[in-house]
């Protein structure tokens, strides 16, 4: 109770008011109201000193038990009081109360193989305080995408006027636009269609937000549970590994611009099932060399009725559109089996394969089918060289024939290194109608490390004829013999007398060194007779008339240490 300085005659001078020691409330007290929707300042409850003015008492200069003041029970404004209402603004009436719709807009996507668009859900808030809308998508964790508030609280044009939108203009199933951006409104909470439906509005009805194809993609598959089979694929594995039914066939491919009928090889694997075709190549076919002419898969034997229409050009058929699969039963000799599309003619098979269906399918008859061979095929003809133009040896040029890429013919190496040095040497003329040629004195050396032959002209004084080198180391073929298959000289056809053609040239064997005579006698199984006996009647006659050899002379097969080559120290001294 505040402290009335009145009741106790103190004049409210300093000095003569006490503070109310019982006071516990300081604050401000507010001081305006609202009345007719004007706020107005109230009437003040204290005078002077915070004292509170009662409303029926005045307090005079007198004594206050001297005047009453009376308040009347009716005045004339208390009926038009009591009858009209507490106004109320909007403002305040609709503070708070927001319209909450569900709604989402579709996003289109580009170069991406896993989706075409996205399903992205929003809510759309409208304030009816001030008319504003704002869109707010919820957040999605691990999405990757930029969410949430995607505008902010304001007013949104409805239309190119700039026209903002009104809670009128928004109903379920209708489609908002907004900068831009279709906005599908599905449904909405129980507080806006009560509002909606008390300000006479008919709702549309709802509508269910579409799943957004990659997440529902993204979610597991619904457990099924599935009656396990009979068979038992462990125990065909550990008995039928490595076993496989091997078919020879021939491919009909008539169709195709090459055209002609084709070997290959059907494998079919036991272990799993499959099927795999190979084409057996033949050399110098023309063809690439590829082996697999079907990898190893699955074939199906027949489909589904409602999988027919399967694009399996490009995608692979599954086993839920596949009914049957192709099995060993499908597989007999002497029958024609399409498999893809292409005909193949079973006219054999091996071993396995027969003794396989022997045991397991005893009905069926695995005898194998003739099959002629296509008559003119590139394998069957016989290999034909081109002629020989002349042009290097014979050997060196037929490597052309023989690959694309020619190697260097390979040489008797053996004969090569036991041959080494082994030269024999013979004395010839030439035979010619050209009395220039008489006299012409010629050394023919034969090579046995390569059967080549050399013919050297020796030098004569006041001949006119420049002696030296005749004709260098070349296989000389013997007249009468054709170019593709030459017969070269050999040292069984040199005899005493005998005349070699040599590339048009007729030259006269007239005699030979001792080294040839050894040579043939250690080889005379290879040497025919008149040969050996011209070359004995030859060097006999030549023993003779050089006088009786000294029994105890030097053995002509030792080596002499003074000499270095003891057979061409004889050549030299013979044949010059």
């Amino acid at each position: 109770m505040s402290w009335n300085w009145n009741r106790h005659k103190l004049p409210f001078l300093p000095g003569y008011t006490f503070r109310d020691v019982t006071k516990s409330s300081f604050h401000r007290p507010q001081t305006l109201g609202y009345k007719n929707g004007y706020a107005l300042p109230r009437r003040p409850t204290s005078g002077i000193g915070q004292d509170p003015l009662l409303s029926d008492q005045l307090t005079p200069q007198g004594d206050v038990s001297d005047f009453s003041f009376e308040v009347p029970d009716i005045r004339y404004d208390m009926y038009e009081r009591g009858l009209a209402e507490d106004f109320i603004p909007a403002h305040v009436a609709l503070d708070k109360k927001v319209l909450r719709f569900y709604a989402y807009f579709e996003e289109n996507v580009l170069y991406s193989p896993e989706e075409d668009r996205r399903v992205r859900p929003v809510v759309v808030y409208y304030y009816l305080e001030d008319d504003s809308m704002a869109i707010v998508e919820p957040a999605v964790e691990n999405s990757g995408i930029p969410q949430g508030k995607r505008i902010k609280r304001q007013q949104l044009p409805k239309n190119k006027r700039g026209d903002p939108y009104r809670w009128k203009d928004l109903n379920l199933a209708v489609d908002l636009q907004v900068y831009g951006v279709n906005y599908r409104v599905t449904h909405c909470d129980a507080f806006t269609r009560e509002f909606m439906e008390s300000q006479g509005i008919v709702l549309n009805d709802p509508e269910p937000t579409p799943s957004d194809p990659y997440i529902q993609r993204r979610k597991p598959p619904q457990p099924c549970h599935l009656t396990p089979s009979d068979f038992d694929r462990t125990q065909q594995f550990l008995t039928l590994d490595r076993k496989v039914l091997r078919f020879f066939a021939l491919w009909d491919d008539a169709d195709s611009p090459s055209g002609g009928t084709r070997s290959v090889t059907v494998q079919y694997f036991l272990v799993d099932d499959t099927v795999e075709i190979r084409e057996v190549h033949q050399p110098n076919s023309g063809r690439d060399s590829f082996p697999v002419l079907m990898r190893r898969q699955k074939l199906p034997k027949k489909v589904k009725p409602e999988s027919e229409n399967f694009p399996s050009c490009v995608l692979e058929i599954s086993s839920a559109e596949v009914d049957e699969y192709y099995s060993p039963k499908d597989f007999q000799v002497g029958q024609t089996v399409t498999l893809l599309g292409r005909a193949f003619l079973l006219y054999d098979c091996d071993a396995f394969t027969r003794d396989y269906y022997r045991k397991n399918h005893p009905d069926m008859e695995m005898n194998p089918v003739d099959v002629p061979k296509k008559s003119g095929s590139l394998w069957d003809k016989k290999k034909e060289f081109p002629p020989y133009n002349g042009f290097g040896s014979l050997e060196d040029s037929l490597q052309n024939c023989l690959s694309l890429i020619p190697e260097p013919p390979k040489k008797n190496v053996t004969k090569m290194l036991e041959n080494s040095h082994k030269v024999l040497r013979y004395s010839a003329r030439l035979d010619s109608q050209n009395p220039d040629d008489d006299g012409r004195q010629f050394v023919l050396s034969y090579f046995l490390s390569n059967d080549m032959i050399s013919i050297f002209e020796k030098p004569a004084r006041n001949s006119g004829i420049i002696g030296g080198k005749f004709l260098e180391k070349t296989r000389v073929p013997k007249p009468g013999s054709t170019v593709q298959n030459p017969q070269f000289y050999s040292p069984a056809d040199f005899a005493i007398g005998s005349t070699v053609e040599v590339f048009g040239h007729r030259f006269v064997l007239t005699d030979a060194d001792r080294y040839v005579m050894t040579y043939l006698q250690s080889v005379a199984g290879q040497i025919p007779g008149p040969t050996l006996e011209s070359l004995q009647h030859k060097l006999g006659e030549l023993t003779t008339n050089e006088g009786p050899e000294d029994p105890n002379g030097p053995n002509p097969n030792e080596s002499n240490p003074n000499e270095s080559n003891p057979n061409e120290s004889n050549q030299i001294s013979r044949l010059d």
